[in-house]
């Protein structure tokens, strides 16, 4: 079974024009949009697919300030506070709840690695408690077994990822927003040297700004325009249990797996970091780039197969604007799940936590992870075409800094002053050295 997703009612017509037009309707690109529309703009939302069907609703759920890079640890304290925000604002929910993330370990490496965060996080004004090995134990005591250390990180949180993206989208048409499913956008129209429109499968959209929100596909959109974006994806593939389980901890990560409460009781389940290299002519193409992450990550990848060229998304073909594109073969990427994965963790989970026995496997799905070089995400706008807006590779991130990425995006664009220091983020860094300091978490 797929990843749970929630359906939204969208837009059938396509405007004639609007003050921007945001590519990709994942949790990045309906924060883009919102954040658009509450500022007064008109805002057109174009997907290929459905709303959040692909990493949006793909992934754990974490929305966490603890170990995160120092280049993106702003961006993750400003978005805990726009996730509360934003119920209160539109009265929509994602979910969205700071429950508190805890982390257990036995390994007195990691637990200083930790520490170090803890010191650094300090100086930044974020909240970590470093616990005893009593009290992980206690805290962990679902898990039947002694700690030397955890973490416990009390402002961050989990939203719901079957229901954010949709709830965000529906918030937009509330401002008067439009939100197209099942159109992909094909290209972009130039003219004087800068964006004048963005052609879909159902038209164009005359605009004058384009932000390209399009996870996985960005860097083959990217082509398309004569703009080299360095971008790699892993397969990574997790499942969910039924409810059955009360009493564990709503979000507990260890080495060995890590467990999330779902909105409706039951549990995800995933093993941090562990994914499937699936080889692609892109893959190949920026190998160079990202050889100081795979240096650093190895030991939690593992070849793939042809997965990355059966989706389509990695290919270095160029395509025409008057006929169909990658994207509309392939509305919404849905790779082969890793089974050997699969079952790896759900046994490492049942060994952690005996209670997850009285439940039962009830989804598994795969999906594709896209990734900088460095780790953290490309934001900005492209001096040699100005109006397009870039805002990908966010690493297996996004989700959790989905709204101070979008609110970010909406400030590029108005001028507003930004919620966060935007040089780390442009894209223009990958220009220069491909071997830049990899992030840290």
């Amino acid at each position: 079974m797929p990843a749970p997703l929630t359906r939204v009612n969208t837009t059938p017509q396509l405007p004639a024009a609007a003050d921007a037009v945001v590519i990709g309707g994942g949790i990045v690109g309906v924060f883009a949009a919102y954040y658009l529309a509450r500022r007064g703009m008109t805002v057109a939302l174009v997907e290929k697919g459905l709303v959040g069907a692909e990493q949006s609703s793909r992934n754990w759920g974490w929305c966490r300030q603890q170990n995160r890079d120092a280049r993106e640890l702003p961006m993750s304290t400003k978005s805990l506070d726009l996730w509360e925000r934003f119920a209160a604002e539109t009265g929509e929910d994602t979910g969205f709840r700071r429950c508190g993330l805890f982390y257990l370990s036995n390994s007195d490496e990691e637990l200083a690695g930790w520490a170090r965060w803890r010191d650094f996080a300090r100086s930044v004004g974020v909240t970590t408690h470093m616990l005893s090995g009593a009290e992980t134990t206690e805290r962990g005591r679902a898990t039947g077994t002694a700690w030397k250390g955890g973490v416990f990180s009390p402002t961050d949180g989990t939203a719901d990822p079957a229901r954010a993206a949709p709830a965000i989208a529906r918030a937009i048409l509330k401002l008067g927003g439009t939100v197209h499913q099942s159109c992909a956008a094909r290209g972009i129209d130039i003219e004087g040297g800068r964006v004048s429109g963005v052609v879909t499968e159902h038209g164009t959209i005359q605009t004058k700004i384009a932000i390209l929100a399009g996870g996985a596909w960005a860097s083959s959109f990217c082509r398309q325009l004569g703009i080299r974006f360095p971008q790699a994806s892993i397969r990574s593939s997790i499942l969910s249990v039924s409810p059955g389980a009360p009493g564990l901890p709503d979000a507990l990560h260890t080495s060995a797996v890590s467990v999330t409460r779902r909105g409706n009781g039951g549990y995800t389940l995933a093993i941090s970091g562990r994914g499937r290299v699936d080889p692609t002519a892109q893959q190949f193409r920026f190998a160079p780039h990202f050889l100081p992450m795979f240096a650093r990550r190895w030991r939690s990848l593992a070849p793939g197969g042809l997965e990355g060229i059966r989706s389509g998304h990695e290919s270095l073909a160029r395509w025409r604007l008057d006929r169909p594109t990658p994207m509309e073969r392939m509305r919404i990427l849905d790779p082969a799940v890793d089974q050997a994965t699969i079952t790896l963790t759900h046994s490492r989970a049942l060994k952690l936590l005996p209670a997850l026995k009285n439940t039962e496997i009830n989804a598994a799905w795969a999906g594709y992870i896209d990734s900088t070089p460095d780790g953290v995400p490309a934001i900005g706008e492209f001096a040699t075409l100005p109006g397009f807006i870039l805002a990908a590779g966010f690493s297996g991130h996004g989700f959790g800094i989905g709204p101070g990425a979008g609110h970010l995006i909406a400030d590029i664009v108005t001028g507003d002053e930004p919620i966060v220091d935007p040089r780390p983020y442009h894209p223009n860094r990958f220009a220069g050295s491909a071997w830049g300091k990899v992030a840290d978490f």
